[in-house]
């Protein structure tokens, strides 16, 4: 249930209302816009009358949320969600795109990845330390060794860092150390996890799972949300169907439906979702035309030779070629890179 409050009503009736329906048992979540504001409530609001609400002066209107999903749900929160995360801002009119190698493999191959992909216009740096394989004896990445080798690129460059999180044993460690904590696809229902997740202030950034609906990739992120973190952003990364000539099938309308539903930031990952360098450049461009909020693309100097994902790598030449083309896509659609 939201309840939308009339413009101008002073802070001390918006207190007061909030303690009378508190006092009900429902948790109450203020969003204070410009020109409106709006009441979230989350609980059972099954004893609340909405028409006593509705008789208070001050009240505008009060919108029953049908879906499963609350905080997430744009009728929660009609403005766009825009906060920051290790310094950049996520949402708004900024497209923000995170680069760098699907798996992190020294320290000298990172910083000279991670110079060339800021020069390029890059906002994170994404690198795997820990990686989840369908394979036990593909290689699962370098531990907690990346994350000092991802410390460093930070140190060196000043982009921030973005990075998968697989267990929450290694919680600590990443809410110190990573400024956008990853949740990848085989890890999207992983509620334990995610309620952990939600006890930090780390923005989150959610892969939707491999055969999962929207409302599933949302429910996770009420998940986070519910035990107090909101800054979550939600990445479409393709999903299974039953074509094989890509890794996965990019679900493009994936990022316009999610813009109706949610206040969240959308992100683009077209390298997973393809498994194609080739094919980057093209949904990159169609992602940023869609709506994305950011980008997700993998960079390695030397994809033949990657430990990880290198058919679906771009060289940094390719992509400095590629940020030149988005930003002209961007203005075209009222954003900026």
């Amino acid at each position: 249930m939201v309840v939308i409050l009339k413009f101008g009503t002073p802070q001390e009736q918006i207190d007061k209302i909030i303690e009378n329906i508190e006092t009900l048992g429902v948790k109450v979540s203020p969003t204070y816009g410009e020109n409106i504001t709006i009441l979230g409530l989350v609980g059972d609001t099954s004893r609340i009358d909405p028409q006593k609400l509705e008789a208070n002066k001050s009240v505008e209107r009060v919108v029953y949320i049908q879906e499963p999903y609350k905080k997430a749900n744009r009728k929660f929160r009609e403005m766009d969600s825009v906060f920051k995360a290790g310094g950049v801002t996520v949402g708004g009119k900024r497209i923000t795109v995170a680069a760098g190698p699907c798996s992190v493999e020294g320290e000298e191959a990172l910083l000279e990845l991670a110079r060339s992909v800021k020069e390029s216009g890059a906002a994170f740096l994404r690198g795997g330390a820990f990686k989840p394989r369908t394979s036990p004896y593909a290689f699962q990445g370098l531990g907690l060794e990346g994350i000092e080798y991802l410390k460093k690129a930070k140190a060196e460059t000043g982009l921030p860092i973005v990075t998968e999180i697989m267990s929450p044993a290694y919680l600590e460690t990443f809410v110190d150390y990573v400024d956008v904590i990853q949740v990848g696809t085989r890890n999207m229902q992983n509620f334990d996890l995610l309620k952990e997740l939600g006890k930090t202030k780390t923005p989150i950034l959610l892969k939707r799972g491999m055969s999962s609906t929207i409302e599933e990739l949302l429910m996770s992120a009420e998940y986070i949300m519910s035990e107090g973190n909101e800054n979550v952003i939600l990445c479409e990364r393709g999903i299974r169907t039953f074509e094989t000539y890509t890794r996965n099938t990019l679900d493009i309308s994936a990022v316009p439906a999610l813009k109706r539903q949610t206040h969240l930031p959308v992100f683009v990952d077209p390298s997973h979702a393809s498994g194609k360098w080739w094919m980057v450049e093209a949904l990159s461009k169609a992602a940023v035309a869609a709506g994305a909020d950011g980008l997700e693309i993998e960079v390695h100097t030397n994809p033949e030779c990657a430990w990880s994902d290198g058919p679906q790598s771009l060289k940094p030449e390719k992509f400095a070629a590629l940020m030149q083309i988005l930003r002209g896509i961007a203005g075209a659609v009222g954003r900026e890179i």
